[in-house]
Formats: structure tokens, C-alpha cells, sequence
């Protein structure tokens, strides 16, 4: 009863709303995806080629609807469905998968321009389950390697992110924050409270064109703070190129560093340190 009386809500705002500020799947996103950070909806791959290790990414993120307040204020509401996968190695013209994360949810998204300057926010809810797959098991000793067994991970968690990014003439700079509470956990020593913070810095004085589209070099760096049993710190540097307008489509490669808890959270507890290169297909 009462999600149906929440959407007939929803559908009278909708209709009352003025028609010239309100739009269906607009163009761009209005919260544009953290470079740095590992949660976000993208496409693409990075390599390690100390191990041959792959993290393999699938998924898009989606605004649906677009309320616009003023010129320069939109709120928007969208989903977004992504996936990312790790391939140990390459066996008989297939990739070997060792442990796959999934997640979906929706997002609220809010945005406001002053002269050069740009806040941004989202809301969000995302479900998040991790899984090891046939490419961490043994076939021919019949039992999981090293004896790592599958272990039932999940979460399901709200996240705030503020953003704010502005021009210093050096750089395109974005500084921005997040905080996540779980309100679903498994195991129970998974910590409820997870921290971000980080920055994008898109440098003015090393851009070029190419096919008539720009480019841009750029520095990103993201701490997260999350653990289970106790808090612990994870880093993750990039350096890297965007080709095609900063905010904009795009492919972006690029060169990253990370230390921290494993990002597949199949391994969860475990800290890891790798370094890779890699590319994104960038919608939006």
C-alpha cells in the first residue's frame, strides 16, 4: 500500500512539474563518476603485468529523468548496473575468472554552477555481492585453490559523495568526499561505515587535440577507509590521458598504482598491492 501511494505521488510530480524543465534520458551525467575510486560503473580493463592479472569492468550508469530548477541547478534520478571481474590468467582461448563483484542500484544526483565553479552531489543505494567462480577452482584435484573457499559476501549501503570542482588556471581540479553506511552485511565483521576522499586534478598545460577531439593529461588519487574487524586504508594513484572533453564521452588510459584491502571482495580480507595499466570507455 504504501509503495503504491508513493508512486502515484511520484506520477502527479511528474505530470504537475513544468514540461520545459523536466526531461527524459537527458544527455550526460549530472554526478560524473569518480576517476579514482572503485565502485563506480565503468568500461574497461586494467592489466598487471607483474602477475598477468586482469580486472575486467562491465556496466553502465543511466540519468532517467532530469528536473531542472534553474539555469545553471538540475537534480536527476537515474540506475546503474556494473560488474567487475578478475582474470588470474588465459587458458585455451578463454579467460580463466577467479571472483566476480556485482552491483546495481539507483542514484539521486544534484548539481549547481557558480561562474567557473561546480558542486555536485549523489545519493545513491547499491547492492553489492562478491562470488569466486570456475577459474578459482582445481578441476583436476577437484577442490578450490589453495583451499580458498567461497565465502558469502554481501552489502547493501546508501552513499553520500559531494564533489567540487573549479579551474586554479594550473588545473581542472575536483575535490570530493563520501561517506557509506551499510545497513545490510555478510560476514557481520564486515564494517558498516566505509570513508572516501580524494582528488582529479585534469591539467591545463598538457592538453592537445587529436582527429579534431581534445585530450588531456591527469593526475587522480583516492583514500578509502573500510575494513572487517577494524578500519583499514586503501590508495590508489592514477596518471593518465583523456581523450575527448573532460566532462564528456571519451577513453581515458592510463597507469595506476594501488595498496589496500582486495578490491574483489570475495577476498575481503585480504590486503593486496598492485600495479597496471589500463583504459575506460567513457559514457557520459
Amino acid at each position: 500500500m504504501k509503495r503504491s501511494l508513493l508512486f502515484i505521488i511520484l506520477i502527479n510530480a511528474i505530470c504537475i512539474y513544468p514540461q520545459n524543465k523536466m526531461e527524459l534520458f537527458p544527455r550526460g551525467l549530472n554526478f560524473v563518476p569518480l576517476k579514482a575510486t572503485l565502485n563506480e560503473a565503468r568500461m574497461g580493463i586494467i592489466y598487471s603485468p607483474e602477475n598477468n592479472n586482469m580486472k575486467i569492468d562491465v556496466g553502465d550508469n543511466v540519468d532517467l529523468i532530469s528536473f531542472r530548477v534553474s539555469d545553471d541547478e538540475r537534480i536527476t534520478a537515474g540506475v546503474e548496473f556494473f560488474a567487475y571481474a578478475l582474470s588470474r590468467s588465459y587458458n585455451e582461448f578463454r579467460l580463466q575468472i577467479d571472483a566476480v563483484d556485482g552491483l546495481f542500484g539507483g542514484n539521486i544526483s544534484y548539481s549547481k554552477k557558480i561562474n567557473d565553479k561546480r558542486f555536485s552531489g549523489r545519493i545513491r543505494i547499491i547492492h553489492n555481492s562478491a562470488h569466486l567462480v570456475d577459474g578459482h577452482w582445481d578441476f583436476h584435484n577437484g577442490k578450490w585453490i589453495d583451499d580458498y573457499k567461497p565465502i558469502p559476501y554481501a552489502r547493501d549501503y546508501a552513499e553520500l559523495a559531494l564533489a567540487y570542482e573549479y579551474n586554479t588556471g594550473f588545473a581542472l581540479l575536483k575535490n570530493y568526499t563520501s561517506f557509506e553506511y551499510s545497513f545490510l552485511v555478510r560476514p557481520d565483521d564486515v564494517k558498516r561505515f566505509n570513508f572516501n576522499g580524494g582528488i582529479e586534478a585534469g591539467l591545463n598545460h598538457l592538453t592537445g587535440s587529436l582527429l579534431g577531439e581534445e585530450f588531456r593529461t591527469f593526475v587522480a588519487y583516492n583514500f578509502l577507509l573500510s575494513g572487517a574487524g577494524y578500519f583499514s586504508g586503501s590508495n590508489n594513484f592514477m596518471l593518465g590521458i583523456k581523450f575527448g572533453k573532460w566532462n564528456e564521452n571519451g577513453v581515458t588510459v592510463f597507469i595506476n598504482y594501488y595498496k589496500g584491502l582486495d578490491v574483489f571482495h570475495a577476498y575481503y580480507k585480504e590486503r593486496v598491492e598492485r600495479a597496471g595499466i589500463g583504459f575506460t570507455i567513457d559514457f557520459l
